[in-house]
């Protein structure tokens, strides 16, 4: 292809010679080298974008992990809650049980202390007071509530060792008739002989009745003697600690052995009428540290 070109200036002539391959083959590799730039582009952009995924990828893989140690450390806690709360649902269960015994030995009334019940409450709510407990003054009020129990639980401990130590020296003492059914014959001083008509000092309290009446102890102790002694007939005398001990004579047969533990108001003698004696009736006795006392102000004759 021959083109010519005319110009004004100076009348000039331009001849120029194409060759249509020529110019075919630059458009082709011009066309090349454009695919190829954009060939390149999007292989660069693709790397970068699957770069992209892959950082966010790890993120997402990182919060998950974040995610599943929080949920495991929420989950930690709430068990050690729950621990807590079930040590101290136990303690108050013994607390209870606790209090439920010292109303019993207090002869307290038991509709007033009644452990089983909730506490009667209540009052008026202030407008605005709504709010909820954070977790913070949650674990400060169940370290205020642990420390109180365990006060309370140590010193309702101490309030039930004493009272059964006051209940069992109540119990130990002597105190109270040693007879079911029968009347006072005798009392405890000077007296004259029954049997001599000579005055002499009586050192017991005598209870008339009828023959095979039942014959009690006046407190908790271990029976000392179960048999025969001289003047007394069938004696049974019992030990109750603290210097004290009393003797039950003139029984027709006794009901327990040397060694054996009598509660008060057990029985442990039939009434009789042996040893040195005008009839049916019991000789009670009270020794305090060997020496015989007035049994007259442990029954209240």
């Amino acid at each position: 292809m021959n083109i010519i070109l005319f110009t004004n200036k100076r009348g000039q002539v331009w001849n120029y010679d194409i060759n249509l391959l020529h110019v075919a083959l630059s458009i082709a590799a011009g066309l090349v080298l454009l695919l190829a730039a954009a060939v390149y582009a999007g292989i660069q952009l693709g790397n970068d974008e699957l770069k992209y995924l892959t950082g966010w990828q790890d993120a997402v893989s990182e919060q998950q992990a974040e995610i599943a140690d929080a949920r495991q450390s929420a989950q930690a806690n709430i068990d050690a809650l729950t621990l807590r709360i079930g040590q101290m649902q136990a303690q108050l269960l013994r607390l209870n049980a606790l209090g439920g015994r010292l109303v019993s030995q207090s002869d307290l009334d038991k509709g007033e202390f009644d452990f089983d019940a909730v506490p009667a409450v209540g009052g008026p709510q202030e407008a605005g007071s709504r709010e909820s407990v954070s977790l913070a003054d949650f674990l400060s009020m169940l370290d205020d509530m642990e420390t109180e129990l365990m006060d309370r639980e140590q010193k309702l401990s101490v309030l039930e060792s004493l009272l059964m130590s006051r209940s069992l020296s109540e119990r130990v003492m002597p105190s109270g008739r040693p007879v079911a059914e029968g009347w006072l014959s005798s009392r405890y001083g000077k007296r004259n002989d029954p049997f001599t008509g000579k005055q002499d000092f009586h050192k017991g309290l005598d209870f008339a009745g009828k023959k095979g009446s039942e014959v009690v102890a006046v407190g908790d102790g271990v029976v000392s003697w179960a048999g025969k002694k001289s003047g007394y007939g069938q004696l049974v005398e019992v030990n109750h600690g603290n210097g004290y001990t009393t003797r039950y004579g003139h029984n027709d047969s006794h009901l327990v052995g040397v060694g054996d533990t009598v509660k008060k108001g057990q029985q442990i003698a039939l009434m009789g009428s042996t040893g040195r004696s005008t009839g049916p009736h019991v000789h009670f006795e009270v020794l305090h540290n060997g020496k015989k006392v007035n049994p007259s102000k442990f029954i209240g004759e």
